[in-house]
């Protein structure tokens, strides 16, 4: 039986390629990004390199609650009930000034792009979520070991591990696995835009154990098994994946 899985941030890097990891698995997959265009992009690589891949895209902003309404709809019109979703959306807003209104608008840009598309997400799709399915957040290295500007993002992706854990207890009766990955630095995404110097990246890999930039499709994989039957056990788990560059706990 087909599942539908709905992949969020889905438009490059880390959701991409999640989302193409599901369609080969044969998964009814649903893009969801901001832009029309980047997912449509992602949708068309999908299909080129995935023989038979059942894939969709949905142009969301996720932070807005108006969006559950053209969530709900397109799940309902597929007959099908949601097995698995997973976050990929969020972002680190620019450092503004040392201002109190400039270290706000920080706080709340972070919050806002990464931990309300995750509440929205996941609370607005829980009615139309199969009993049995999975829920994969994404947080980062920053929420064990700060980030820029004010600290913000690292602080916004924090509140994911307190939030996952509650998630965890509530759905259990509904055998529901919830889960955060929290992944260091992964090449070939959007996250720095191009503010990723050279030197920031030589740094980056050289704090790593193994010597080397993550790859999207590594992450992908691990949120695949998250979603599977054989993760099924394993929930409330932050799970870390970033090549060494900072220990487990």
């Amino acid at each position: 039986m087909s599942r539908l899985i709905v992949v969020t941030g889905a438009s490059a890097g880390i959701g991409k390629a999640t989302a193409k990891r599901f369609a080969e698995n044969k998964d009814k997959v649903l893009l969801i990004g901001r832009r029309e265009d980047r997912l449509a992009q992602a949708v068309k690589e999908i299909e080129s390199s995935v023989e038979g891949a059942d894939v969709a895209l949905l142009a969301l902003d996720m932070s807005d609650p108006g969006s559950v309404a053209r969530l709900q709809e397109y799940v309902k019109s597929t007959g099908l009930s949601v097995s698995g979703l997973v976050c990929c959306a969020g972002s680190a807003p620019q450092a503004g000034g040392e201002d109190i209104d400039s270290v706000l608008i920080e706080w709340q840009e972070a919050y806002q792009s990464n931990v309300v598309t995750s509440v929205i997400a996941v609370e607005g799709l829980l009615p139309v979520m199969a009993d049995g399915g999975s829920i994969v957040l994404y947080s980062s290295i920053a929420a064990y070991r700060g980030s820029g500007g004010t600290g913000a993002y690292g602080a916004a992706k924090a509140a994911l591990h307190s939030y996952i854990h509650t998630l965890a207890a509530r759905l259990g009766p509904r055998d529901i696995s919830a889960n955060v990955i929290a992944p260091g630095y992964f090449a070939d995404t959007d996250f720095f835009g191009d503010r990723l110097t050279t030197a920031r990246e030589t740094m980056l890999v050289r704090q790593t154990a193994l010597g080397r930039a993550g790859d999207p499709a590594e992450a992908a994989e691990l949120g695949f098994y998250l979603c599977s039957p054989a993760g099924g056990y394993v929930t409330s788990q932050i799970l870390q994946i970033n090549g060494g560059s900072y220990h487990g706990v």
